[in-house]
C-alpha cells in the first residue's frame, strides 16, 4: 500500500510551491476498489475518499461509515438528476456539478433539506465532445446561475484530456476560477498531482497510485 509515499510527495510538492502545510486535501479514489484495499487505508489513518457512483458508494460505504465515523466522502464521478437526493445524503463534496438541470436540481432538494455539501463545477477544459463539464466560454454564466439559486459553490473541478499536457489545463483552470472569485481546485490525478498542486490545485483525486490498478472484472 502506497499510501504514506503519496502522502509525503503531496507534503513534497506543497513546500515546492511554496504552500503551506496541508494545503492540499488528497482524495484516495476508492471506485471500483477490493474492500480490503480501502479498509487498510482506513487502519492508516486515512479519511477523504473518492467514488464515481452514488449507488456503488452506498453499498460500501453504509458499513464502513459505521465503524469510522468521521470518513469524508466525494463523489467524483457524474451525477444523474434522478440520483441528486441520494447524493446529497451520502456524499460531504460534489465535485461533478456541470449543468443547469442538476443545478436547480440541487437547489430544491437543498431547499427541502436546509443544507447542501459544497460543490464544484466540473469544467470541460478540452473541449472534448465525450466529457462532461460546462465549456469554459459558457462558465462565467454558469457560475452566475448556480450562485442565483443560492448553492455552496466552492471551486472548480477538471479532468484534462488524456494526450495533452495537463499543467496547460490546470492552469487554465486556475485562472477561470480566480476569475471567479473561487478558491477551490479540483485537479491532478495519479500521475499528474504534483504538477496539479504547484498551479494551486486544492484538491488532488489519487486512485492507483495509492491501491495499485483496479481490477474492472
Amino acid at each position: 500500500m502506497a499510501l504514506e509515499e503519496i502522502r509525503s510527495r503531496v507534503a513534497a510538492a506543497e513546500q515546492e510551491a511554496n504552500r503551506p502545510a496541508g494545503a492540499v486535501t488528497l482524495i484516495a479514489v476508492s471506485k471500483v476498489q477490493p474492500l480490503e484495499r480501502v479498509v487498510a487505508t482506513l487502519a492508516e489513518g486515512h479519511r477523504v475518499y473518492g467514488e464515481n457512483r452514488v449507488q456503488e458508494a452506498q453499498g460500501k460505504w453504509a458499513e464502513l461509515r459505521e465503524r469510522f465515523t468521521d470518513v469524508e466522502l466525494h463523489l467524483i464521478g457524474p451525477l444523474q438528476t434522478n440520483k441528486a437526493r441520494a447524493a446529497l445524503e451520502l456524499f460531504d463534496v460534489i465535485h461533478t456539478l456541470d449543468r443547469p438541470k442538476l443545478a436547480t436540481t440541487l437547489a430544491r432538494l437543498a431547499q427541502e433539506r436546509g443544507a447542501c455539501p459544497p460543490l464544484f463545477i466540473q469544467v470541460n477544459t478540452g473541449e472534448e465532445p465525450q466529457k462532461a463539464g460546462v465549456l469554459p466560454d459558457d462558465l462565467d454564466a454558469f457560475v452566475a446561475e448556480v450562485r442565483a439559486l443560492d448553492l455552496p459553490l466552492e471551486g472548480l473541478m477538471c479532468i484534462p484530456p488524456v494526450e495533452e499536457e495537463p499543467s496547460l489545463h490546470f492552469a487554465l483552470l486556475a485562472k477561470l476560477a480566480e476569475r471567479n472569485g473561487l478558491s477551490g481546485l479540483s485537479m491532478g490525478m495519479s500521475g499528474d498531482f504534483e504538477r496539479a498542486i504547484a498551479l494551486g490545485a486544492t484538491h488532488v483525486r489519487v486512485g492507483s497510485a495509492i491501491f495499485g490498478e483496479r481490477d474492472y472484472g
